[in-house]
């Protein structure tokens, strides 16, 4: 079976590990979009709340692969930290030899959610990426940030990734069979288990 590969032209970097801190770039309009709102309710995102989203992302991915992780911990929800105590979190962080923070991120797509049900309410929005690491592995999933009103910082409140092992890739791409079992969003058209 072919692997349509098209899909990785639509990525764009968003920042390089490593790189200097800097303020982060609005995502491309190769990015796809979407905007859920409670029904009857018109709502779009500005270019604050993308930069602010876009911000508290890039931060949370630099700290990480600084290995900065109080830096990293202090950026996410409350109750992300009451279900994750700091301890607990950090050794999980640092039993791992590489972090998906450690390749070079690329969004794939932007969700906005206005006041889901059954979350506290607020602007959510969720960054689903793919990263490329040095080393051939590829890691994929999404990170999620939230802001109770206008003028809060955004939070960290979800975060969920997969690695796929140098030794699963081929030509920069999973396995057509480890590509079928991945829960990540790669890309319209692109068979996963998402």
């Amino acid at each position: 079976m072919a692997i349509d590969r098209r899909w990785l032209a639509l990525a764009v970097p968003i920042l390089l590990v490593g790189a200097a801190a800097a303020p982060s770039p609005l995502l491309g309009p190769e990015v796809e979009r979407d905007v859920v709102a409670p029904e009857g309710v018109a709502f779009q995102p500005d270019t604050a709340d993308e930069t602010a989203a876009m911000d508290r992302f890039a931060a949370y991915t630099m700290a990480l692969s600084k290995r900065d992780f109080a830096a990293a911990y202090a950026m996410l929800r409350l109750s992300f930290q009451a279900t994750n105590p700091r301890l607990e979190w950090e050794m999980n962080q640092r039993k791992r030899t590489s972090l998906w923070a450690d390749g070079q991120i690329r969004v794939l797509r932007l969700t906005w959610y206005l006041d889901p049900a059954g979350q506290p309410p607020g602007l959510y929005a969720a960054f689903d990426f793919r990263g490329d690491r040095k080393d051939g592995a590829m890691d994929c999933g999404y990170v999620a940030v939230h802001r109770a009103k206008p003028g809060d910082p955004f939070t960290i409140v979800r975060i969920d990734t997969s690695e796929v092992p140098r030794e699963l890739m081929e030509d920069g791409v999973p396995k057509a069979d480890v590509l079928r079992q991945l829960p990540c969003y790669l890309g319209k058209g692109i068979a996963t288990n998402f």
